[in-house]
């Protein structure tokens, strides 16, 4: 199995070294950066060799985890996070998930559970779905037909929504479209559904029962 990489932003050094120390004991994990402050990380984006997740902590000076989740929100990176915090915080929670974050722990949490978000993330796209759907703005668990897409609209969500986490690249071959065309079908979904993220876009078929496993 590929080593999977990761990179930590935490404002302490000695969570930082933690973690590092932690990850590399309970599995195939290598830390291969880290930063003290979201400030640093936005402005060394892209990193020349992307981790596959990165581990944020909501409270930092300058700019908290969501703030950090906002301005990836706003660059389009859709880059796999899992949130740590102190703070069991509702509002929180919301938050992360609104701007983009695949999971949410507590700093409290085990090492069998922090090694089970990462796998989950990693293999899955996001972890504790259930979860997320709940605290989705007006789930309510049933579909509504009312909502009407193009065959190609369908196929762009459910692409989205694959376990294989295609690139826009790799849906543009499937589709037989160019990257731009992938694009447009994305900010039609924004503009016309509200969506803001790709999580938002698995939440849309999730509520609406588009995509696996409804199928």
């Amino acid at each position: 199995m590929e080593q999977i990489t990761i990179c930590i932003i935490d404002d302490h050094k000695i969570v930082r070294q933690g973690l590092k120390e932690l990850l590399e004991k309970i599995g195939n994990y290598k830390v291969v950066c880290e930063f003290e402050n979201g400030s640093d990380f936005i402005n060394a984006l892209p990193l020349e060799a992307a981790p596959d997740l990165y581990i944020l902590d909501y409270s930092m000076p300058e700019l908290t985890g969501i703030d950090v989740l906002k301005i990836l929100e706003s660059k389009k990176e859709e880059l796999k996070v899992l949130l740590l915090t102190q703070h069991f915080d509702e509002q929180i929670i919301d938050a992360a998930y609104h701007h983009g974050a695949r999971g949410f722990l507590h700093k409290n949490c085990t090492a069998q559970e922090l090694k089970s978000a990462i796998d989950n993330i990693i293999n899955f796209g996001y972890t504790n779905v259930m979860d997320i759907l709940k605290r989705a703005k007006n789930y309510d668990g049933h579909s509504d037909n009312g909502i009407k897409l193009s065959p190609r609209e369908l196929e762009f969500l459910r692409l989205v929504c694959s376990e294989k986490e295609f690139t826009y690249d790799q849906m543009a071959a499937i589709m037989g479209v160019s990257v731009k065309s992938v694009e447009g079908y994305r900010s039609t979904f924004f503009d016309r559904y509200n969506i803001k993220s790709k999580v938002g876009l698995v939440l849309f078929s999730f509520k609406h029962k588009l995509t696996e496993p409804f199928l």
